[in-house]
């Protein structure tokens, strides 16, 4: 079996991955919509998916320790629940969710859910996606960050070379290519990233961690708000280089069940509070650090740090006032300019909770 260093394709999708990473609570619900037009098919489908990380252990364990190494010099990479301490107010958590359906993950770990119970009240990426009529106004309002609105289309975007392949293979998805042409590359990639048994459970009605918690926040009575909308999440999507998602998208569809793989390797990290590798991981798949379109670069300060600034700024009041459970991807957690490291630059006490 071929280790992650040596897999081409994965090579080129990892920027893509990682955008839809970031972008999961926001796609996955757009996944629905696109889904739902076929569900006999999304029933049929059956969880699946090796993790690359313990094929790498059997493979070549000197790159997993060289890995774990970079983790372990991530600084606030182990956890994925946090307490964080104000003057004169009740304490707050951070937790790190993962936007997806999976039962692993939406069992919410013993400690989180005291904290969760404690808290008075309950703060998700965006509250937008719990009102479908407001995600629909919201997306018809600025159609351009969807669709193509002028005369591209997904075909003409596409290298000539890759156009049979993209078109069968969405095809076998159950989604000819003429049905989706005026749809931006990244809102493709939401249904064909996915697992095809995530797909099945969310169009079965199945909601994302993030959902969930919602949902028990407001059956419990507690207060529930939003750090961003789902348009801010939108903008800054469509703000990143065309060629940045129609690579990811071909290539996603070119890694074909493969992808079930990398899903699963992201889990099992989520799973284990390995915050700190999940950017060693997509190191390890990413292009050399030469890349000279800089789309790596322009991904991880508009995806990741500009959005952790944005999130921190917006929860401060929040936290100021105590008992707030704030409930992000966890990707946001770890690293210099994660949301740990920058409420701690706020003046707040921030800690894990093991």
């Amino acid at each position: 079996m071929k280790t992650i260093a040596r897999t081409v394709a994965l090579d080129r999708i990892a920027l893509g991955l990682l955008a839809l990473a970031n972008w999961l609570l926001v796609a996955g619900v757009l996944a629905v919509f696109l889904v739902m037009q076929r569900p006999a098919a999304a029933e049929e489908a059956a969880c699946g998916g090796e993790n690359l990380l313990a094929a790498m252990e059997r493979d070549d364990p000197a790159q997993v320790a060289a890995l774990k190494a970079e983790a372990a010099a991530t600084p606030n990479g182990e956890g994925l629940l946090w307490r964080i301490e104000t003057e004169g107010a009740p304490p707050s958590w951070l937790f790190g969710t993962m936007h997806m359906t999976d039962p692993r993950v939406v069992s919410l770990p013993e400690r989180a859910s005291e904290a969760f119970d404690q808290a008075r009240l309950v703060v998700i990426e965006t509250t937008d996606i719990l009102d479908p009529a407001k995600m629909t106004a919201a997306m018809m309002a600025q159609p351009e960050l969807m669709m193509f609105t002028g005369s591209e289309t997904l075909s003409s975007l596409i290298a000539e070379e890759d156009h049979a392949m993209v078109s069968k293979a969405l095809a076998e998805r159950g989604i000819p290519l003429a049905t989706v042409e005026k749809m931006k590359p990244w809102i493709i990639a939401a249904l064909v990233a996915l697992p095809a048994c995530e797909l099945a459970r969310k169009a079965a009605g199945g909601d994302v961690l993030d959902e969930q918690l919602a949902a028990d926040a407001m059956a419990a009575g507690k207060e529930l708000a939003g750090l961003e909308t789902a348009v801010s999440q939108l903008e800054a999507m469509a703000s990143l280089p065309m060629s940045l998602h129609i690579d990811g998208l071909v290539e996603t569809l070119r890694l074909g069940d493969r992808m079930d793989d990398v899903m699963e390797t992201m889990i099992q990290l989520y799973l284990a509070g390995e915050t700190g590798l999940f950017w060693p991981f997509f190191h390890a798949v990413l292009p050399e650090s030469d890349d000279e379109t800089g789309a790596y670069a322009d991904f991880q300060e508009t995806m990741v740090v500009a959005r952790n600034r944005g999130m921190a700024e917006s929860a401060m009041p929040m936290i100021r006032e105590g008992g707030a459970f704030i409930a992000v991807g966890a990707l946001h957690l770890p690293g210099p300019e994660g949301l740990v490291a920058l409420l701690r630059d706020s003046g707040l006490t921030v800690e894990p909770v093991r």
